[in-house]
């Protein structure tokens, strides 16, 4: 069962279009391009695409964004910090940094679904300094320490 929670919306673009689910169990929302005209992005390089909306996610949740699998399969694009972040207090407009991968230039016109929002819970950390950790079996292991 899908557990649904009211985020608010604002549009700060009458053009902006809102997030999408493309099917009744999917986890992240599609968020589409709000431009003034196609943008090509060259190989390489990155282009910083605004959706033309703002949220107020609950206090507790948080906005992951990540990359849209066809678009980044097909097309080479994707976020450029792999996973954004939106925080509950952020109501800056949300951003998609798309970063081509490709060998191609790339566009993307107005209204395109770039990235896809997964709304989901968190638990804050409360970091403490102690000088001792406790022992394990994989100790200090660390890349690739634990095998193929």
């Amino acid at each position: 069962m899908v557990t649904h929670i009211p985020v608010n919306v604002k549009k700060l673009n009458d053009n902006a279009i809102l997030p999408t689910y493309g099917s009744a169990n999917a986890a992240g929302a599609d968020l589409y391009a709000c431009l003034d005209g196609d943008v090509t992005i060259e190989p390489g390089d990155t282009f910083l695409v605004k959706t033309g909306l703002a949220m107020e996610l609950p206090e507790g949740y948080a906005g992951l964004i990540y990359a849209r699998s066809g678009l980044a399969t097909k097309r080479g694009l994707a976020p450029a910090n792999k996973v954004g972040v939106v925080d509950s207090d952020y109501r800056g407009e949300i951003m998609v940094s798309l970063h081509n991968h490709g060998k191609e230039p790339q566009t993307i016109a107005h209204g395109e679904r770039i990235a896809q929002l997964v709304v989901t819970p968190y638990i804050a950390a409360d970091f403490a300094i102690v000088d001792d950790l406790n022992e394990t079996e994989r100790g200090e292991g660390g890349f690739g320490s634990t095998g193929k």
